[in-house]
């Protein structure tokens, strides 16, 4: 349903922090431009923790009405509440998201079970898709394939977004869900090895910095083209590396603001790029044939 490379964006924001609207147009039309083949808005890469619920849906209505239906949006909507995610989702939904991501509950460390009654009670709510979003380095939980192939029954659970970057827990997944259940990598340096063995996409960080080589290299890789996905994907590397450098999005809202697009803002806790950092960066972006502005 959902494929192809998929931008988990940046929120571009001003130096004192606010949301900066006019860049935000502006990185949707680029994207757009540049074959992005989906948006997600108000992921972890968007800064979700410190965007309040009304500047999400703000960004998710807007980015809806820029993008004109000519590639999905999909809003992250979830948290470690499962009724604060419920009301999150609603909001997004009548914002016009065409489907939600809903990452683990994080710091409460849920069960397996409580895990499936989660992500049922928000599917059950929602009247949209939903794709699940498993990424127990950032969460402290991790969401068993057992789990996600039970979760794989309901009719709006269509996606999981796989960030541990096992090539093994996809296989796994694959068998358990077969085509109940599509899965999106959610780990840039292995995408490429996920979609040759399955997986229909990437949600990437990396595309905020290159998407038009994350475009081509998703193309390639899902038609069965492994030659020409392996050749994209040694451009991408070091950039695919650079990119967490320091705390996702650190560096890759500082190569945005490179390319242009965006101003410098982020927001506490997290801080700006460190300067020892610039110059690697930097260089991988130029390995990636990516060019500051």
């Amino acid at each position: 349903m959902y494929s192809g490379s998929i931008v988990a964006i940046v929120t571009p924001m001003s130096e004192a922090g606010e949301v900066d609207f006019t860049a935000w147009d502006r990185l949707l039309d680029w994207h757009v431009q540049q074959g992005t083949d989906g948006i997600v808005v108000c992921g972890t890469t968007g800064e979700s923790p410190t965007v309040s619920l009304a500047e999400a849906v703000e960004l998710s209505r807007r980015a809806v009405a820029r993008v004109g239906g000519r590639i999905p949006v999909i809003a992250g909507s979830g948290s470690n509440d499962t009724a604060a995610s419920i009301e999150r989702t609603r909001a997004l939904v009548e914002a016009g998201a065409d489907a939600v991501l809903v990452v683990t509950p994080y710091y409460n460390k849920p069960t397996q079970d409580g895990l499936f009654q989660h992500f049922t009670a928000i599917a059950d709510d929602s009247s949209v898709p939903v794709i699940l979003y498993n990424v127990p380095s950032r969460t402290g939980v991790d969401l068993l394939p057992e789990t996600v192939e039970r979760l794989s029954a309901h009719p709006r659970i269509v996606s999981l977004k796989e960030a541990t970057g096992s090539l093994a827990r996809l296989a796994e997944l694959r068998a358990r869900c077969g085509a109940d259940l599509e899965i999106l990598s959610g780990d840039d340096p292995t995408a490429a090895d996920a979609m040759l063995a399955g997986a229909v996409g990437v949600i990437s960080v990396t595309a905020n910095v290159a998407p038009r080589l994350m475009h081509e290299l998703c193309e390639a890789a899902l038609g069965g083209d492994e030659t020409a996905a392996r050749a994209i994907d040694a451009r991408l590397a070091e950039l695919h590396r650079a990119l967490f450098i320091e705390s996702n999005p650190i560096p890759a809202k500082w190569a945005v603001e490179q390319l242009g697009l965006i101003g410098p803002g982020i927001r506490l806790p997290l801080t700006p790029l460190s300067a020892s950092c610039h110059s690697p960066v930097r260089e991988a972006m130029r390995a990636a044939g990516v060019s500051c502005a």
